[in-house]
């Protein structure tokens, strides 16, 4: 996917028979997915023009455009949709894409290699970064808060954690 677009929802299903879908929003504000223009495919092969229905369970009920049957509407299900970087509102410093933090190499305070960011989890009540790497046995989740993560430097493609004692093996010791 090109750096120039974000992930601001996904397909869920048809919606009803008139070739409606069940859009899950992944916006602060989850009504605005539909103002930030045509949205696309992650190959960008399709784009489509949004128009947001009801409030439906896990999202809004939506008309993509040249989608107008339950079939095409299910054929969809699962797609993820991006929207160019440029339609996004501007972020305050201390604000980030998702997008963005996925990646970065996640060192500690004293420099030592933690391991990488694999995906950002939001479940309500703060978000958490999946933290992959060498000596984990599995994923470790570090809460996104300024207290475990004082510092991310997007230019350098890198955050520095200060993780609670014993979330990583190497600060076991």
């Amino acid at each position: 996917m090109s750096e120039d677009r974000v992930c601001v929802a996904a397909i869920a299903g048809a919606y009803g028979v008139r070739g409606e879908v069940r859009l899950k929003s992944f916006c602060a504000e989850p009504e605005a997915v539909a103002a930030y223009g045509p949205l696309f495919t992650e190959d960008g092969a399709r784009r489509f023009e949004v128009t947001l229905g009801r409030p439906v369970k896990g999202g809004f009920a939506a008309r993509l455009s040249d989608i107008a049957t339950k079939e095409a509407a299910d054929a969809l299900k699962g797609t993820r949709l991006f929207a160019d970087r440029a339609a996004l509102p501007a972020l305050s410093d201390d604000e980030f894409y998702h997008a963005d933090l996925i990646g970065l190499e996640v060192v500690d305070t004293g420099g030592a290699h933690l391991g990488h960011v694999r995906a950002v989890h939001d479940h309500g009540a703060g978000d958490l970064l999946e933290i992959h790497g060498p000596g984990l046995k599995s994923t470790v989740l570090l809460p996104f808060t300024g207290a475990c993560v004082p510092t991310v430097d997007l230019a350098a493609g890198r955050l520095i954690a200060d993780p609670p004692e014993g979330l990583f093996p190497e600060s076991d010791s």
